[in-house]
């Protein structure tokens, strides 16, 4: 692999390419929850200094995607079910007051954008194109938090979906698509409907069918180990 520093783009940081690189890594499970990884080992694979990397491992910690021991090194971070079930519960309370408040923000414009979203989810499916989906699926909630006029709240579901994106691809999965199309059909109604209640629940109803999903899909891979 070629040297980390040339690739670098734009403004920026060494530290910041290392957090990207690093956390793509964890995310495609290509070193995977429990296992170790060492400053020195990044250090030579790249070929950099170990300062830029201790801090990367710093702010992969506060995201959740490692837990650093003293004079150990990292392991990739695990995460329990009761994990699964507080980041639901978070998210659907978060996205459903960004639903109820979008109602009254978004435009026609921005109604079509998730109808063309979900027809992209639905197209990706056909081809069995899971990453296209999952891009598709985040897109969708991504326009209605930015259209809730909080700020703050799209910081937070970001933070806190960034810390789950190695078990999200679960949640937009071929199997479950069907419901993730209808579920987005009604709340892409609901907005139309400018029916703010209903747009929240059925907000709360999407977040409990990823915590459906995730929960069958966490105890399988238990199974498996």
């Amino acid at each position: 692999m070629k040297n980390i520093s040339a690739v670098i783009s734009g403004h920026k940081t060494l530290r910041e390419k290392i957090v990207e690189v690093l956390r793509e890594t964890i995310i495609r499970q290509k070193i995977r929850p429990g296992e170790r990884i060492t400053e020195l080992e990044v250090a030579e694979r790249f070929g950099i200094s170990r300062t830029p990397i201790r801090e990367a491992f710093r702010q992969l910690e506060s995201e959740g995607f490692l837990t650093i021991i003293p004079r150990k090194g990292a392991i990739v971070s695990d995460i329990k079910e009761q994990d699964i079930r507080d980041f639901y519960e978070i998210k659907g309370v978060l996205e459903g007051y960004a639903a109820r408040q979008a109602v009254s923000r978004m435009t026609e414009k921005d109604i079509d954008r998730l109808i063309l979203l979900n027809e992209e989810i639905r197209e990706c499916a056909q081809r069995q194109d899971v990453s296209g989906m999952t891009r598709a699926h985040n897109a969708f909630h991504n326009l209605i938090l930015e259209s809730c006029g909080n700020h703050k709240i799209q910081q937070v579901v970001a933070g806190l979906v960034r810390q789950f994106l190695r078990f999200r691809f679960y949640v937009a999965s071929l199997v479950h698509v069907e419901a993730i199309l209808r579920e987005h059909s009604e709340i892409v109604e609901a907005i139309r409907e400018r029916d703010a209640d209903k747009a929240e629940a059925c907000m709360v109803k999407n977040a409990q069918l990823g915590l459906e999903v995730l929960l069958k899909e966490f105890a399988s891979g238990d199974r498996e180990r």
